[in-house]
């Protein structure tokens, strides 16, 4: 499902930002998506995130936090019991794969597990060479220009 927004006027006047309005025309719910489970991103302060998952009886080794380029993947894998015979099995401890798109310069800074939540915290961090700067702008000397015009004025 695409958006109905048009956004040929931001690709007149901005470059490199392709990928961010590819996301943005292409923005629609997975189809068929599970929300399972839960899960809350917050923002603590101006690049500091933080993403917090409700994965009640799933321990650390069940768990794996990957984060790809631009992407960041939580799989939740349980171990099947088979010695046990339920008489109800109310509890929701599938399998499950969570993944979170990334802005450029994203990193995680850590996770932890406790209570049955996962906490990744998650830092934006813009390499020096990214940041603005100052460009020194080179000016010829007057001395220069002035003997180069006396120069082919003589000749």
């Amino acid at each position: 499902m695409r958006t109905n927004l048009d956004f040929s006027p931001f690709y007149r006047s901005s470059i490199g930002f392709d990928r961010i309005f590819n996301l943005l025309e292409n923005a629609s719910p997975p189809q068929n998506a599970d929300n399972w489970p839960p899960y809350d991103i917050a923002k603590l302060g101006e690049d500091t995130y933080r993403i917090v998952l409700a994965v009640a009886g799933f321990g650390e080794d069940e768990l794996t936090i990957t984060q790809e380029p631009n992407m960041l993947v939580i799989e939740g894998a349980k171990t099947e019991n088979d010695e046990v015979h339920y008489l109800h099995h109310g509890l929701a401890l599938r399998s499950f794969v969570r993944r979170f798109e990334l802005a450029d310069h994203v990193t995680i800074v850590g996770a932890k597990l406790e209570n049955g939540l996962l906490t990744i915290d998650l830092k934006k961090e813009i390499p020096e060479e990214m940041k603005p700067r100052r460009i020194a702008i080179n000016v010829e000397t007057d001395k220069k220009a002035a003997s180069k015009r006396i120069e082919s004025a003589a000749a």
